[in-house]
C-alpha cells in the first residue's frame, strides 16, 4: 500500500512539474503577445476541456507530458494576417529565447523551492564533527583493497573512531558540512586539523587524497562522521543558503551526467540483457525514479519526515535534471527552438549590416530529417531505460 502511494505521489509530483512547465511557456508568450490556442496535460484523446479566452485548457487520455500551442512556430505555418502578428517567429529573439528558456526556468524554481521546504517545513540531516568510522583505503577501479600499502589519510594519520574535530586550517569548527569544505577543496595540499580524543587536543597535519566525485577532484580524508538521529528544521537564511548550495550541487552533477550520458550506455545495454547488477549511479528512466519513491515511502527503518524530505529531494533533482536536458540545443527540445531563434537573429543582423531585406525566419521542417533522428534516439534510450527499470532494476541505497 505504502509503494503504491509512493508512486501515486511520484506520478502527482511529475505532472505537475509538466503543468510548470508549460505554464512557464504560457505566460511569457502571453505576455509577449503571441496567440496560444491550446494548453493541456497528456497526449492522445481528449478527455476534457473548457476554453478561456482564446485557449482551450484540458487533459488527454496518455499522461507521458504536455504541451502549449503557441502559434507561428514554423514560418510556413498558414495564420490569418492577425494572427500573423501574434506569431512566435515574428517576436524580436529575446522574447523567443525568454518564452522557450521558460520551461526550464519553471523547473529550476521549482526545484530550488522543494529545496527550500526540505531545509525549512521538513528538515535536513544534522551531521555532527564526530568520526564515526575511519575508511582503511580507497579501492581504485577493478581492484582490491590494500590498507597496508595504499591507506587513506585518516588511517595513516591514526584518527580513530569518537575523535571530534575542534578546529581546520587554525578556524573553528562550527558547521561541519561547510567547514570541510576546506578539506575538499585542498586535494594534495597539506592541512592543519586539530581533534579532541579523550580530553586531550591533537593537533596534527594531513594531505587529503585526489579523489574524483562527478568530473571534479576533491579531497578526502577517509573518514565518515557520526549523523544525529532526528532531522533538524532549519532557520529561513539557512534554508535559502541549504537550497542554493544544493541546487548547486545538483545543476553540476546534472550537467555531469548529460555529458557522460552515451558513454554510459554500453553498460546499460549489458545490464538490461547481459543480467549485470545495475549501477545506483548509472542511467535510471521514469520508471526507475517511481520504484526509488515506492522503496522510501515503504521503507520501515525511515520516519515519515526522512520519507517526505527524501521524496522532495528525489523531485527537486529530476525537475533540476529535466530542466537542463530541455536547454540543449536540438529539437524538438526547447533548445532547439532557441538555437534556431538565435541562428535568426544573426542572420537578421547580417542582412542588416549588408543593407538587405530582413529574411523569413528558418522554418523548422527544413531541419526535420535531425528532429526525426534525435527523436529516435530520445525514444531508443527511453525504451532502453524502460526495459531496464523493468527486467532488471536498480537497488537504491536510500
Amino acid at each position: 500500500m505504502l509503494q503504491l502511494l509512493g508512486v501515486l505521489a511520484f506520478i502527482v509530483a511529475l505532472l505537475f512539474s509538466i503543468m510548470l512547465h508549460e505554464f512557464g511557456h504560457y505566460l511569457t508568450a502571453k505576455r509577449f503577445g503571441m496567440k496560444v490556442t491550446e494548453f493541456f496535460l497528456g497526449f492522445g484523446r481528449k478527455i476534457w476541456s473548457f476554453t478561456r479566452g482564446e485557449t482551450e485548457f484540458g487533459l488527454k487520455a496518455i499522461p507521458a507530458g504536455g504541451y502549449c500551442r503557441v502559434i507561428g512556430m514554423s514560418s510556413r505555418e498558414e495564420l490569418t494576417p492577425e494572427e500573423e502578428n501574434r506569431a512566435f517567429y515574428r517576436a524580436s529573439v529575446p522574447q523567443r529565447l525568454i518564452t522557450m528558456g521558460a520551461g526550464s526556468t519553471a523547473h529550476f524554481l521549482f526545484g530550488f523551492i522543494l529545496l527550500f521546504i526540505l531545509a525549512f517545513g521538513v528538515g535536513t540531516v544534522a551531521t555532527s564533527p564526530v568520526i564515526d568510522k575511519v575508511i582503511p583505503c580507497f579501492a581504485a577501479a577493478n581492484s582490491s583493497c590494500d590498507s597496508a600499502t595504499h591507506p587513506t589519510p585518516a588511517q595513516a594519520l591514526g584518527l580513530k573512531h569518537g575523535d571530534r574535530f575542534i578546529a581546520i586550517n587554525g578556524k573553528k569548527v562550527t558547521n561541519w558540512d561547510k567547514d570541510i569544505l576546506v578539506v575538499q577543496q585542498s586535494p594534495g595540499k597539506p592541512v592543519a586539523i586539530s581533534i579532541l580524543r579523550d580530553g586531550q587536543q591533537l593537533d596534527l597535519s594531513v594531505t587529503p587524497a585526489p579523489e574524483k566525485v562527478n568530473g571534479k577532484i576533491v579531497g578526502k580524508l577517509g573518514i565518515q562522521v557520526a549523523i544525529e538521529s532526528a532531522l533538524k528544521r532549519n532557520s529561513f537564511g539557512s534554508s535559502i543558503s541549504f537550497a542554493d548550495t544544493n541546487f548547486g550541487q545538483i545543476f553540476s552533477s546534472s550537467i555531469h551526467s548529460l555529458i557522460s550520458l552515451p558513454g554510459k550506455i554500453p553498460a546499460l545495454v549489458k545490464q538490461t540483457f547481459g543480467g549485470a547488477p545495475r549501477d545506483p549511479q548509472g542511467l535510471v528512466g521514469v520508471v526507475g525514479v517511481a520504484q526509488a519513491t515506492a522503496q522510501t515511502a515503504s521503507d520501515s527503518r525511515l520516519g515519515w519526515n526522512e520519507r517526505i524530505g527524501t521524496f522532495i529531494l528525489i523531485v527537486a533533482s529530476l525537475n533540476i535534471f529535466v530542466g537542463i536536458f530541455n536547454l540543449l540545443p536540438l529539437l524538438p527540445l526547447d533548445g532547439g527552438h532557441m538555437a534556431i531563434a538565435i541562428a535568426d537573429g544573426l542572420r537578421r543582423v547580417w542582412a542588416r549590416l549588408r543593407r538587405r531585406p530582413e529574411p523569413r525566419a528558418i522554418a523548422v521542417e527544413t531541419l526535420m530529417p535531425l528532429t526525426v533522428v534525435v527523436f529516435v534516439l530520445f525514444v531508443a534510450l527511453t525504451l532502453l531505460l524502460l526495459a531496464a527499470d523493468i527486467f532488471n532494476p536498480v537497488h537504491f541505497n536510500l
